[in-house]
C-alpha cells in the first residue's frame, strides 16, 4: 500500500451462501480527499464498508485502510482507533442525554476538538439536556456525525450521511466535511443523493453487482464524458458497429443510439456520420452517467 492511499483493496469479494454480494473489488482511494462511493440498493456499498471496518471477514481478497489489514484482527482494531464510522444504524447509547454521550465519547479521544464539537451543537441545534432516545431521527444523525468529526479522525466513513437531515442541516454536513478534508482528514461517504456527491466529491467510485463499474476523478468525468445521440433514417446498425474507443454504454433503439462516451468524441461523431447519422453531443452530470452505467449492468 502506497503511503498516498487511504483505502487500498485488491480482488475484494465477499458471499452469503450462494450470493455474490462483493465481486473481486478492487480501489483506490486517495489520502485527504472526499471519495463518492455510489450505487443503487443492493450493489454491495454496505457490505464493502462493513469489510474495511473490520465487521465482517472478506470470502477472497484482501484490504488495507490506512496502511493496516484489514483481514487481520489486531491491526483492523488500529483501523477502528484512527477512524470514525457513521452508518445507517447510528449505535446511539438512548439513555443518556446528548451531553452526557458527547462527554462520554469525548473521554476515549486524546485528540478530541472542542471548537469543532462546540460548532456542530451549535449549527446542528443540539438539545443537550435530552435523552438521545427522545431526539429525531435528524438530530440522532446530527449527534453521531459531531462525535464522528470532533475526533478529528484520519478517514472518516460514513454511510448515507443526509438521511434524516433537512436541506439546512445538509448544507452545513457538506461545508463541514469540506472543512474536515482541507484539515487533513480523508472522507469516503456512500449517498444516494447525486447533487451532494457531485458538489463536494473530489473521487467518483460506482459499484453495481457487486463490482467496480467507474472510479474516476470527477472533475475529469464532468469534462471528458459526454453523451452521444445517433439518428439514422432506418434502423440503427447492430452494437459491432460502435465497438470504438472510449464508448462506455450503449443502447440502441429502433433508429436512435445513445452513447456514453469517456474519450474519443470526435473519433465517435465521425465515425457515426459515415454511417449516414445525425448528431448531437451534449455533457454529462452525474446522474446521466450513474443511470447509463446501471441500467444495462450484467
Amino acid at each position: 500500500m502506497t503511503d498516498e492511499l487511504a483505502i487500498e483493496t485488491h480482488g475484494l469479494t465477499r458471499h452469503y451462501g450462494k450470493v455474490e454480494a462483493v465481486r473481486g473489488l478492487s480501489l483506490a482511494v486517495e489520502r485527504q480527499c472526499i471519495t463518492g462511493f455510489l450505487g443503487r440498493n443492493g450493489a454491495g456499498k454496505s457490505t464493502t464498508i462493513k469489510m474495511l471496518l473490520g465487521m465482517i471477514r472478506p470470502t477472497a481478497g484482501t484490504g488495507r485502510v490506512l496502511g493496516y489489514d484489514i483481514a487481520d484482527p489486531v491491526q483492523s482494531l488500529q483501523i477502528r482507533r484512527r477512524i470514525a464510522y457513521v452508518g445507517e444504524d447510528k449505535g446511539l447509547y438512548g439513555y443518556m442525554t446528548v451531553a452526557e454521550l458527547i462527554r462520554f465519547t469525548r473521554s476515549f479521544y486524546p485528540d478530541w476538538q472542542p471548537h469543532i464539537e462546540a460548532h456542530l451543537l451549535k449549527a446542528y441545534q443540539l438539545p443537550p439536556g435530552r435523552k438521545v432516545k427522545a431526539i429525531s431521527k435528524g438530530m440522532r444523525t446530527k449527534l453521531a456525525l459531531l462525535l464522528a468529526l470532533a475526533r478529528r479522525p484520519e478517514l472518516i466513513i460514513l454511510d448515507e450521511p443526509s438521511e434524516g437531515l433537512d436541506p439546512v442541516s445538509i448544507e452545513e454536513l457538506l461545508q463541514t466535511l469540506q472543512e474536515v478534508r482541507a484539515g487533513g482528514t480523508s472522507v469516503f461517504f456512500s449517498s444516494h443523493q447525486l447533487s451532494e456527491v457531485e458538489r463536494i466529491a473530489d473521487r467518483v467510485l460506482m459499484i453495481d453487482h457487486g463490482q467496480l463499474v467507474m472510479n474516476t476523478r470527477l472533475g475529469d468525468l464532468l469534462g471528458n464524458y459526454r453523451n452521444i445521440v445517433m439518428e439514422f433514417g432506418a434502423q440503427a446498425p447492430v452494437p459491432t458497429a460502435f465497438a470504438l474507443a472510449g464508448v462506455e454504454r450503449l443502447r440502441i433503439k429502433g433508429r436512435q443510439v445513445w452513447v456514453l462516451a469517456s474519450s474519443n468524441v470526435e473519433g465517435i461523431v465521425a465515425h457515426a456520420r459515415t454511417l449516414d447519422a445525425t448528431v448531437q453531443v451534449t455533457p454529462v452530470n452525474l446522474r446521466d452517467v450513474f443511470l447509463d452505467l446501471v441500467r444495462e449492468a450484467p
